[in-house]
């Protein structure tokens, strides 16, 4: 893309006041959990993201330092520190000042642009107790500090350099968010995304809250989306060694789309406008959607792959197993919301479509043997849709047919209202019998599990339709799975899956959230998975009885209580009478349940694949990583 060079002051557009941030947080970060509070780490890197995208930055530098303050920093040009010439402040006063200012609004500042539409710096400020910035303008360091939004001196000279950049230090706001706990992996997780798609960037990200164990790791992929792809699929078996690389730049729009197909059942297609990550896709993922149907049902037709005129993959077909990423970036990209998570230029959409005809069309007739491997992949999995429905048809017959639309094992409740209602799936038929007889039956449904859980990682629908084990399950839920998945037909809100704290429970968790991630996602998108939190330990002192969900609990609730409480471990949910069960699981007004979200889908694509996937190596890695950081390792 054509860079410009010139950036001072001038480009600073403002269009109006900071006032109503502090007042409505949620209208500009989305929330003030630890969603919000992470937010605003992401709007200052994206500063010096759109630096790297203008080509002015190679290296960033993000810190959690002690107390929870973060440091951003880049060697890009430096915010402007002239005199603004309509507010009569330095420009960087203005862009952390104002709502609405920044290079990004016409000014000629940068052509493309992440950011929170412009408005990142200022937000941060508002929403920090304190904020400190130093610009690095090749001769002096300047210096100014802003107190909740608004500044406490006057911009200074600090010190002589040769260098230029910004360096950005804050502290977030205890009036406004719920916690200023930063997650490592959370922001971690964030800041790879971004090295992925700037190829050649350097991002060092630190960790230097406790002084004894720092972590630190340096982000930094010459390979920049190719990458990104061979990355994600780390934990599968890829059924071709390339990863297919396309892309081009039309009307101002620059393409780059990476691709490769791996042995799993699942999709992974990630998409980005200017490096932001579109979660609910847009025109940009809805071409390359589009066209990749297109182009294998034309390679196949060409091919005489089809024995009939009329034969063609559907868009499941093609997309089985495949690992996308497609990142666009766009001189005025148009998003829906605040948030920006889908994109809607309608001319990204006929531009990646493009792209694919002319590229991928191109790859597959260069590379004959890859393009039968994934023509063959989708055969396959055309093969498995056409046997799914037949057993839909058949599983659906047989239920009309005996008169029976529920499993047998299920005790129902009696309300219907979704508000209310809600269904425990528990581990084993003796913690089962237990939550029967200690649930209110009025809105609590129980259905029990036995036996061993099918891996669905490991199978496609058509082996999920009909298995004893998850039938049930969706029977039960009443929402079908895959293509006829449909949520308006869901019988109860809350959904939650009750198993031992152990080894095995936890296997069954993760087999269960497995199942719905790959099968019926809006469930999990939508908030209805939950995990029951069942006690540990039970304490008892003379008439006293309490229970502890953790050892911390326990010791503390040992203290209390005078010392010397008789101290009984669960070992698992049927030791538990109905009484205890209710009283410490099922209980509304005291239970503990944890909501399963959908913040990352991409790390829990990750994750499912290498905990659940053939490839032993990185789920021996991802364990042996982990557990350092797993305080109690059967939870």
């Amino acid at each position: 893309m054509e860079q410009q060079h010139a950036y001072d002051e001038t480009q600073i557009q403002v269009l109006e006041g900071l006032e109503a941030v502090r007042k409505r947080p949620g209208m500009y970060i989305g929330s003030t959990s630890l969603q919000g509070l992470h937010h605003l780490v992401y709007e200052i890197v994206d500063n010096s993201i759109d630096e790297a995208m203008a080509g002015f930055c190679t290296e960033i530098g993000v810190k959690i330092l002690a107390g929870n303050v973060i440091e951003v920093y880049d060697n890009g040009r430096g915010i402007p520190i002239g005199i603004h010439p309509k507010m009569g402040i330095p420009a960087v006063e203005v862009v952390f000042t104002v709502l609405h200012a920044g290079g990004k609004f016409g000014g000629g500042g940068y052509k493309v642009s992440g950011g929170l539409h412009g408005v990142g710096a200022s937000v941060v400020n508002a929403l920090s107790e304190w904020l400190e910035v130093e610009v690095s303008n090749g001769e002096h360091v300047y210096f100014q500090r802003y107190e909740r939004g608004k500044s406490v001196e006057k911009m200074k000279v600090i010190g002589d350099t040769a260098e230029t950049g910004t360096r950005v230090r804050f502290y977030a706001d205890s009036e406004i968010f719920e916690t200023l706990e930063y997650e490592y992996e959370t922001l971690l997780r964030r800041l790879r995304e971004q090295a992925f798609l700037n190829a050649g960037l350097k991002i060092v990200f630190s960790d230097e809250r406790d002084p004894e164990k720092i972590r630190s790791q340096t982000l930094h992929y010459e390979g920049g989306v190719k990458s990104f792809v061979e990355f994600l699929n780390k934990g599968k078996e890829a059924i071709h060694e390339d990863i297919i690389y396309l892309n081009g730049e039309k009307d101002g729009c620059a393409v780059e789309i990476a691709m490769q197909y791996t042995g799993s059942y699942s999709e992974s297609i990630l998409s980005f406008a200017n490096d932001i990550r579109t979660i609910d896709g847009g025109t940009h993922e809805a071409g390359f959607k589009n066209a990749l149907t297109r182009i294998m049902n034309k390679y196949a037709h060409a091919k005489n792959i089809f024995k009939k005129e009329e034969e063609k993959f559907e868009k499941e077909d093609v997309r089985e197993g495949l690992t996308a990423v497609v990142s666009v970036k766009v001189e005025e990209a148009e998003f829906e919301g605040q948030t920006k998570t889908k994109l809607g230029n309608s001319e990204v959409g006929t531009i990646v479509t493009k792209l694919m005809n002319e590229q991928l069309g191109d790859y597959l007739e260069e590379n004959p043997r890859v393009a039968r491997t994934i023509i063959e992949k989708a055969q396959l999995a055309s093969r498995a849709r056409e046997s799914a429905r037949k057993a839909r048809e058949t599983t659906r017959k047989s239920a009309l047919s005996s008169g029976m639309s529920l499993p047998g094992k299920l005790s129902d409740c009696q309300m219907r209202d979704t508000d209310i209602t809600e269904i425990y799936i528990v581990e084993g038929d003796s913690a089962g019998g237990s939550a029967k007889q200690g649930r209110d039956r009025r809105f609590q449904a129980i259905l029990p599990l036995w036996g061993k859980m099918l891996n669905v990682e490991k199978a496609r629908e058509d082996k999920v339709i009909g298995n004893d084990k998850l039938m049930p399950v969706i029977t039960a839920l009443g929402t079908s799975i895959g293509m006829d998945f449909n949520i308006e037909k869901l019988r109860y809100g809350k959904i939650i899956i009750m198993a031992d704290a152990d080894v095995d429970g936890s296997h069954i968790r993760t087999l269960l959230l497995t199942f719905f991630f790959r099968f019926m996602r809006p469930l999990i998108e939508e908030g209805h998975i939950y995990l029951a939190q069942p006690p540990l330990f039970k304490l008892t002192k003379g008439k006293n009885v309490a229970y502890a969900y953790s050892d911390e609990e326990r010791d503390a609730i040992n203290a209390e209580m005078g010392g010397g409480a008789l101290i009984a471990r669960y070992k698992g949910l049927g030791e538990m009478n109905p009484d205890q069960l209710w009283e410490t699981t099922m209980d509304p007004r005291r239970r503990t349940i944890i909501r399963v979200t959908m913040e990352d889908a991409a790390q829990a694509d990750e994750i499912f694949s290498i905990l659940m996937g053939d490839k032993v190596e990185p789920r021996k890695e991802f364990i042996e990583t982990n557990a350092q950081y797993v305080q109690n390792l059967d939870i």
